[in-house]
């Protein structure tokens, strides 16, 4: 799929729905929260979100850490038109693009991010393998990535992991089985840390991969 039918595509799907998206969503996309709560950026330090829907979290990242210095990305310009509408005078700056290859200096002026998150869009991206590859050859020594994103439900019962991928499905959602995996295989070529959090029974999965800091 090319970026601009991937973008057509979540233009439909989201074209209406970006009008009620956070009101909904709240209920089910666990750990968001708990991610932006951990992702303390530097004083002054570059933040950066891959698939920044409606701007939601990026103004929970400006309230939480108003020193931090904002960037969001995504390839819907339905959705990048309620996140600039959202965030007005909140100084973050958006643009549109292919979270799998993208030019952060080209949109943004900015090379490398001290913080990049994820937070249920990997499983809308077809290339999320490529997405992750990206992003890790923009943290700096010290730089992190957390990710937030659907499960395998591990511990939950079979009939509610069934009616909830059938769910996800009509909105081209796809939980990435190997998504820990990939995770661990990048962190070990990095050297870096990577911590592993289940939600709720393994609903959803909390990444957070820590690059060594060099002196």
């Amino acid at each position: 799929m090319t970026k601009d039918s991937h973008g057509d595509l979540m233009d439909h799907i989201y074209r209406h729905q970006r009008h009620f998206y956070d009101a909904t969503r709240k209920y089910y996309l666990l750990g968001r929260d708990q991610l932006i709560e951990a992702l303390a950026p530097p004083f002054n330090g570059t933040v950066l979100e891959i698939g920044c829907g409606t701007g939601r979290n990026l103004l929970a990242v400006r309230q939480r850490y108003p020193q931090a210095r904002l960037f969001g990305l995504d390839i819907s310009e339905a959705m990048l038109a309620t996140a600039r509408a959202q965030s007005q005078d909140r100084n973050i700056l958006y643009a549109r693009a292919d979270a799998a290859a993208f030019d952060p200096q080209q949109l943004f002026g900015v090379g490398h991010f001290d913080r990049i998150f994820i937070s249920y869009a990997l499983s809308m991206i077809p290339p999320w393998q490529a997405v992750l590859g990206q992003v890790c050859g923009m943290l700096p020594s010290g730089g992190e990535l957390h990710i937030v994103d659907f499960g395998q439900q591990e511990r939950l019962p079979k009939l509610f992991r069934s009616a909830l991928r059938a769910w996800l499905a009509w909105f081209h959602v796809t939980p990435r089985a190997e998504l820990r995996i990939r995770l661990e295989e990048l962190a070990h070529a990095e050297d870096a840390c990577l911590q592993f959090t289940e939600v709720k029974g393994g609903y959803a999965w909390l990444f957070a991969m820590k690059k060594p800091a060099f002196m």
